[in-house]
């Protein structure tokens, strides 16, 4: 896609500075019902994009399905962690190692890589002490715990050497694990994964390259189960609920995600991927959201424009939960000496959405 392409897609969000736009961010939005109609759609909704870490609750629909959820006894915390980018807070890397436990093996069946926790406090403290992260540090740690379990119920196998030999490699696209997994993705976004472009994510599974209209599709039947087979949507309804009762699993102290989910409850799934792009799934309305920020701007962008989306969206909101989505959609900008510099707020695109 061109520049020119890019530059046809709205201003989703602006940051101000001394009264004026200082910065602005392009992106696209498709809302869409589990029966393909589109509610709305912001920009080019049919150039594929790569979802990145924000379709982790579709790769987790096999981990349940097959019933490795239920063999290992995997709580409602282990299973938003499979759902999760975490911050890698001790909370996290201990419900990993748990997941891992269950199956028989330890953080070495892991194939995420390693890297510093994401939560600045967990990264201090573990330097402090002397000691170097590990794969359950990883902010994909539980995703990948999820795929090492799903593998093990896969070999039909109770030996631990029998069942690390076969989800030694579970990251390859050929791989019965990940199969498993692209078919889930597949099936709910109705995408044909195997002529789109494919990638590889920073976690070093494949990521495919879906047009926000199919992923917005693909939440929106999380949302409902309609036009699921039955396995997908009993593990969607499940994996909904776990995330609802155990949202700090899913990111972390202080992010977005779990910050949101634990104020709405069942009433909003959403899930943050890299690259500016954000999904997310009303049940009670039967939609899905699905939104790609074109500087691939996550840090910010993306989750104001998000709040803006379910701001407008959400009905029966009370005054607590406006003013919760309304300071998620309209943020202070402040800098080292506490002093407001200026705004970050979703744009006249996203605030028509309200009306």
């Amino acid at each position: 896609m061109t520049a020119a392409n890019l530059n046809a897609n709205p201003v989703l969000v602006h940051a101000l500075r001394g009264g004026i736009v200082e910065s602005a961010h392009r992106g696209a939005v498709a809302i869409v019902d589990a029966d393909g109609t589109v509610h709305t759609a912001l920009g080019d909704i049919d150039r594929p994009i790569f979802p990145r870490s924000a379709i982790k609750v579709l790769q987790a629909l096999p981990l349940v399905e097959s019933g490795a959820a239920d063999a290992y006894g995997l709580s409602n915390e282990e299973l938003a962690l499979a759902c999760a980018s975490h911050g890698g807070e001790p909370m996290h890397v201990a419900t990993a190692a748990s997941m891992l436990a269950k199956a028989g093996l330890d953080a070495a069946a892991l194939e995420c890589g390693v890297h510093w926790p994401y939560h600045d406090g967990s990264l201090k403290a573990l330097a402090a002490a002397g000691k170097t992260p590990s794969a359950l540090h990883n902010n994909c740690s539980g995703k990948h715990a999820g795929f090492v379990c799903l593998g093990c119920m896969l070999t039909g196998r109770n030996d631990a050497d029998a069942r690390r030999g076969f989800v030694k490699g579970y990251r390859a696209p050929e791989h019965a694990v990940m199969r498993e997994v692209t078919a889930a993705i597949q099936a709910t976004t109705g995408w044909d994964l195997a002529t789109t472009a494919v990638g590889t994510d920073g976690c070093s599974i494949p990521t495919y390259a879906i047009p926000l209209r199919h992923l917005a599709l693909a939440f929106a039947r999380v949302a409902t189960g309609v036009g699921l087979r039955d396995g997908h949507a009993k593990a969607a309804h499940r994996l909904r609920q776990a995330v609802a009762k155990a949202p700090q699993m899913v990111a972390g102290s202080g992010r977005f995600d779990s910050n949101v989910m634990a104020r709405f409850s069942e009433r909003l799934f959403c899930k943050v991927g890299a690259e500016g792009v954000h999904c997310a799934a009303l049940p009670e309305l039967g939609l899905g959201v699905a939104i790609k920020m074109d500087d691939g701007n996550t840090a910010r962008a993306c989750e104001v424009a998000q709040a803006a989306v379910v701001q407008a969206l959400l009905k029966r909101l009370s005054d607590d939960e406006q003013t919760t989505l309304a300071a998620m959609s309209d943020i202070a900008l402040v800098n080292w000496n506490g002093v407001e510099v200026g705004r970050l707020q979703a744009a006249p695109a996203l605030r028509a959405l309200a009306s």
